[in-house]
């Protein structure tokens, strides 16, 4: 049996292997916040005083898996699409820093039941996306633009959190 190696892959190929690595990165992120979540929604979570301005629990898995596909194409462009450069491995490199503030919010806000730590997380969470998509647009408008939503998103849930820390 013989192995192809990467270097006689079509670039179509490698295209399409590195939005599939993309996609898995983000699932695997997902898929970790939801499985820390899931289980303090009804013991934890409902006891808490939040927010007005709150959205029901369906919404959130609803919005996360939108806003994780638009993440992972916004990497997957930037990685793919944009010539390696200093400017594209900084955007990267924010990306993924911003990406591991995403990974542990969960298990410290939900899992750990800190408030006020994943408050901290989060609003780190806000500084570094918003460093990311300024490092993105000049590379590549639409990654920038598939990225927005997402900052949107969690400026609006650090209003959440922060309602949470003050409220409990």
């Amino acid at each position: 049996m013989s192995v192809t190696s990467p270097r006689s892959l079509s670039p179509c190929a490698v295209s399409r292997l590195r939005l599939a690595g993309c996609l898995v990165l983000m699932l695997a992120v997902g898929a970790v916040g939801g499985a820390v979540t899931s289980p303090a929604i009804p013991a934890w979570y409902q006891g808490l005083v939040k927010p007005g301005w709150t959205p029901p629990n369906a919404a959130f898995p609803i919005v996360w898996t939108l806003l994780y596909l638009m993440m992972a194409v916004s990497l997957w462009r930037l990685w793919d699409k944009v010539p390696p450069s200093s400017a594209r491995t900084v955007a990267i490199g924010l990306f993924l820093v911003q990406l591991a503030l995403n990974f542990i919010w969960s298990p410290v806000f939900f899992g750990l039941h800190a408030i006020h730590a994943g408050l901290v997380i989060i609003i780190g969470l806000v500084v570094l996306l918003a460093l990311t998509l300024r490092a993105t647009f000049p590379l590549d408008r639409t990654a920038g633009w598939l990225l927005v939503p997402y900052l949107i998103w969690v400026c609006y849930a650090s209003t959440l959190n922060a309602g949470i820390a003050v409220l409990n």
